[in-house]
């Protein structure tokens, strides 16, 4: 034989496909549930690996329909409306960097017992690929390596995800993982494998534009209560608070065409009536992409519910397409508001101000949307930001006859907001993520204890059983209702300013 051709031969003998272990991490943190959460670009890693050639096994640890705990009925807790509900929760030993919060901690979803189980009837890996969601949610991660490097010491750990894009360096400190992809994993993975395993046999695939990434393999559920999908990727506004930028990179979009297949994937092959779109900015552009999609979503008559949990851009949602979105299955309308401050509307990128959110739940009322499925992002506990300002905002919903989706800040690395907060003196944000948990209020204004956060969520909530119980505000009039909220706090809460968490202060601990 020619030394060429038996070296060839050799290759083809030591090369081989290899097999690896997709795991999406608890939440650890002090509440949470499950509003259409699924690890997309996990599941598009997956087909992508699949299509070049690698065997995938895949555990969710966010899985609430996974078939072995459903097997624990008894103990599970029950779902809520279009395929939500809440996750599995186990208390567990707080962090010192929570010592001053009064709730109890959590991590959220399948029992360390069947993670365990699950992780032994995996063939033994080549690689493990962890994805990560919230900064702050890193100790689930840590946990869900360290497992999985016990059942498999041998396979190197790679880590990718939200919290590895935007803490990279803390990450590879802290995570366990032998190597942290920062940013979008699908062209990044096959070639770190192959630089750490030359011998493994990976097809070569070539991503253009994200029309040419494969679909998610949602076929690694077992049971799948809904789907989520992406028709765009990015987002072209630049919010102080917000990281789209950073994880997403530069605002792209899908082919209409291509997002419908993926739809009609998800009833067809999968039984799946509630869909959420995962898109930063779904109004964007509405006319050459959304519309299209919705058209042909309706000429192919599925029978689906669509469901918008990132918040829609008021200033694009008219008349017209608040119709066409009724008449295609939208179903849950989430509008992006935050503050009704005109300073801070200027400030976070114009994106909406109070004539703007009029004008489009005149447009959802209209279309006959239901009031139990449409509200409004409410953010308290911003930079600078007095408490008298969450209540004008909720006063403001509320009478529009709005749901109110009341949200504490968190500082999230990267965002103008998040440096403020740092330059401010709250440095410790880039040492210990935890720090940024928004349940923790991290920029709670000094003197103010977490009895008054707790009171404005309170509020909030009976607000919201007020319009889906009557289908009425509460009161009429904005400024009377202002009026009524304000006298529920002290003057110095209601114009105290949140700048630094003031960490001393604690209350009673809340029972389990």
């Amino acid at each position: 034989m020619h030394p060429a051709s038996f070296l060839r031969f050799i290759h083809k003998m030591t090369i081989r496909k290899p097999s690896l272990l997709l795991i999406n991490p608890w939440i650890t943190d002090f509440a949470a549930y499950d509003f259409w959460s699924k690890p997309l670009g996990l599941l598009y890693l997956a087909s992508v690996l699949r299509n070049a050639g690698a065997h995938i096994d895949f555990i969710d640890c966010l899985d609430r329909f996974d078939e072995k705990l459903q097997a624990r009925a008894q103990s599970l807790p029950k779902s809520g409306r279009y395929g939500t509900g809440k996750y599995l929760r186990q208390v567990i030993a707080k962090p010192a960097a929570f010592a001053h919060v009064p709730r109890y901690y959590a991590r959220y979803g399948l029992p360390l017992d069947l993670f365990r189980s699950k992780l032994h009837t995996c063939q033994p890996p080549d690689a493990i690929l962890v994805t990560s969601g919230m900064t702050y949610w890193y100790p689930g991660v840590q946990t869900a390596i360290a497992e999985a490097r016990s059942a498999f010491p041998k396979a190197p750990v790679f880590l990718g995800g939200i919290y590895a894009t935007l803490m990279p360096e803390h990450a590879q400190r802290t995570s366990g993982a032998d190597v942290v992809i920062a940013g979008e994993a699908e062209s990044a993975v096959v070639p770190k494998l192959q630089e750490l395993a030359p011998e493994f046999e990976l097809g070569k695939q070539s991503f253009a534009c994200l029309d040419d990434y494969p679909a998610p393999a949602w076929d690694l559920y077992q049971n799948l209560p809904y789907g989520v999908v992406m028709s765009s990727r990015g987002c072209p506004l630049r919010c102080s608070f917000c990281a789209s930028f950073n994880i997403s990179g530069a605002y792209r979009w899908r082919q209409p065409d291509e997002v419908v297949n993926d739809i009609a994937q998800l009833h067809e092959q999968h039984a799946v009536r509630d869909i959420a779109f995962y898109d930063d900015a779904l109004l964007t552009n509405h006319i050459r992409h959304l519309q299209p999609i919705m058209a042909k979503v309706r000429e192919a008559a599925l029978p689906v519910r669509f469901h918008t949990p990132n918040g829609l851009q008021c200033k694009h949602l008219n008349r017209e397409l608040a119709r066409e979105m009724r008449a295609t299955g939208f179903t849950t309308m989430r509008l992006s508001l935050e503050s009704v401050s005109a300073s801070r509307q200027r400030d976070m990128s114009l994106k909406v101000n109070t004539d703007s959110f009029t004008r489009a739940v005149e447009a959802i009322r209209e279309a006959n949307f239901d009031i139990a499925d449409t509200d409004a992002y409410v953010l308290m506990a911003l930079p600078g930001q007095p408490l008298q300002e969450v209540l004008q905002t909720m006063a403001f919903v509320h009478t529009n006859a709005v749901g109110i989706r009341l949200a504490a800040y968190s500082p999230i690395p990267g965002t103008v907001d998040y440096q403020r907060a740092v330059d401010a003196g709250f440095d410790q944000f880039s040492h210990e993520p935890l720090r940024t948990n928004n349940s923790a209020i991290p920029l709670r204004a000094p003197g103010l204890t977490f009895d008054a956060y707790n009171r404005v969520a309170l509020l909030a909530k009976t607000l919201n059983q007020q319009l889906v119980q009557t289908g009425r505000p509460l009161e009429q009039n904005q400024q009377e209702l202002f009026a009524r909220l304000k006298s529920q706090f002290t003057p110095a809460e209601l114009y105290a300013v949140s700048k630094i968490s003031n960490q001393k202060d604690a209350a009673e601990i809340e029972k389990p």
